[in-house]
């Protein structure tokens, strides 16, 4: 089965991590990338199609400004690229933890983004994922997809499927884990077991 490449989950994304007891957050990226499938948790722009140099951010869905004890808490943190992580700033969007993006948000192959709810309209006018470059890079990716589809299955392998550098979470432990089993399901277990997709 070939996966849409602007598709969100059918729920609410459920967290397979609970890493806590740093107090620097950014100790917590390696665990958001895995947690987060290497890819932006509102726009599903991937790290495999953007310069890396940019870097993808961890966002504070709570703003510290409103909650600084959520700092360095797991839960409240998000993995974003750094346009919808500048683009949010303080605002509150819907908690994609809590609330299903796919009854909110429905991506076209023509590149255009369509509000199914008024959650939908205000991550698109906050985020503002009906911008014109916006529209024409995913009409542009779901074009060049299909073509890689029917035309060259390594190079759309490569272009859907996991990085190289899947992070190693049993390298750096945290004080505390709140959810252990989330371990044997990371990507690089997968990998290791033989079971990581090719594409997702």
């Amino acid at each position: 089965m070939i996966p849409k490449p602007f598709a969100y989950p059918p729920g609410p994304h459920a967290r397979r991590h609970g890493p806590a007891g740093w107090k620097d957050y950014g100790r917590y990226r390696p665990w958001l990338r895995d947690d987060f499938c290497f890819r932006c948790v509102y726009c599903l722009i991937r790290e495999n199609w953007i310069d890396m140099r940019r870097g993808y951010q961890i966002d504070h869905f709570v703003p510290q400004k409103l909650r600084p004890d959520l700092k360095a808490d797991y839960d409240n943190l998000l993995y974003l690229c750094a346009d919808c992580n500048n683009l949010k700033g303080a605002a509150l969007l819907p908690d994609p933890c809590k609330v299903a993006l796919d009854s909110c948000l429905r991506f076209h192959s023509d590149g255009t983004v369509e509000a199914i709810n008024s959650d939908g309209e205000r991550i698109i006018e906050i985020l503002q994922l009906d911008d014109e470059r916006l529209i024409d890079f995913r009409r542009r990716k779901f074009g060049i997809l299909q073509s890689l589809a029917a035309n060259d299955r390594p190079l759309f392998t490569e272009e859907m499927g996991f990085p190289k550098d899947l992070p190693d979470l049993s390298a750096d432990p945290p004080p505390t884990n709140t959810r252990p089993a989330g371990m044997q399901t990371s990507w690089l277990s997968l990998r290791k077991a033989g079971k990581l997709p090719q594409v997702y």
